[in-house]
């Protein structure tokens, strides 16, 4: 679909480290998974692969690569919440395979997609084919990232709860929804917003829960 060199190419103002081949080659077997399903099943309204790679794969890569420079433990466990085609939740598995990630997606078709993608990539993620508030009340997790959420409100209040102490909250959001999210979650501490390369409003916020 893509080649290697081109999917580097488009990737490369998103990323503040540099990637090896597995990972671009990886990117490009998802990339050809999610463009043949996205022929049949509605995953993601771009469909076009250059703006998939730069708009889903570059913006789950960048939080990722912020999210490595935080987390000291390389095998801590992240809930992708409300996962939906895989974003961010995919990429960062595959660009830090050794954390324990878990995509959550109540929708069956994109469920089945992450299950096959999972299987094809070979990777050791799980799917969570219910709603995160169905999880048992002890489940908890170092990371929690929400990206592209239907609506906000629900999603953090469902996620705030399955927070680790000393977790950390990833939102993949807007400018504008700044201050909606922070007014929405007292209980966490919010950073400064990082502005994501080659957007004009899209930023990542990095939280954790209020000592």
């Amino acid at each position: 679909m893509l080649s290697p060199d081109r999917i580097r190419h488009l990737l490369s103002i998103y990323l503040i480290d540099s990637i090896d081949n597995a990972v671009v080659n990886q990117l490009g077997s998802y990339l050809d998974l999610l463009v043949k399903w996205n022929a049949k099943t509605n995953l993601t309204a771009i469909r076009e692969p250059e703006e998939i790679v730069r708009q889903h794969f570059g913006e789950s890569l960048f939080a990722g690569q912020q999210l490595a420079q935080r987390i000291q433990n390389p095998s801590a466990s992240l809930l992708d919440f409300g996962s939906g085609a895989g974003f961010p939740g995919l990429p960062i598995q595959i660009l830090l395979p050794s954390l324990q990630v878990m995509l959550a997606e109540s929708q069956s078709k994109k469920a089945s997609f992450l299950r096959e993608a999972v299987r094809t990539l070979q990777l050791q993620t799980t799917v969570y084919a219910a709603r995160v508030e169905d999880m048992p009340a002890a489940q908890h997790f170092d990371v929690i990232t929400l990206r592209a959420v239907d609506n906000m409100q629900a999603a953090l209040a469902g996620a705030v709860p399955r927070l680790a102490p000393g977790g950390t909250l990833a939102i993949l959001t807007t400018e504008s929804q700044k201050v909606t999210v922070a007014e929405l979650t007292p209980a966490i501490m919010w950073a400064d917003s990082i502005p994501v390369p080659g957007t004009d409003q899209r930023i990542l916020l990095l939280g954790q829960p209020a000592a």
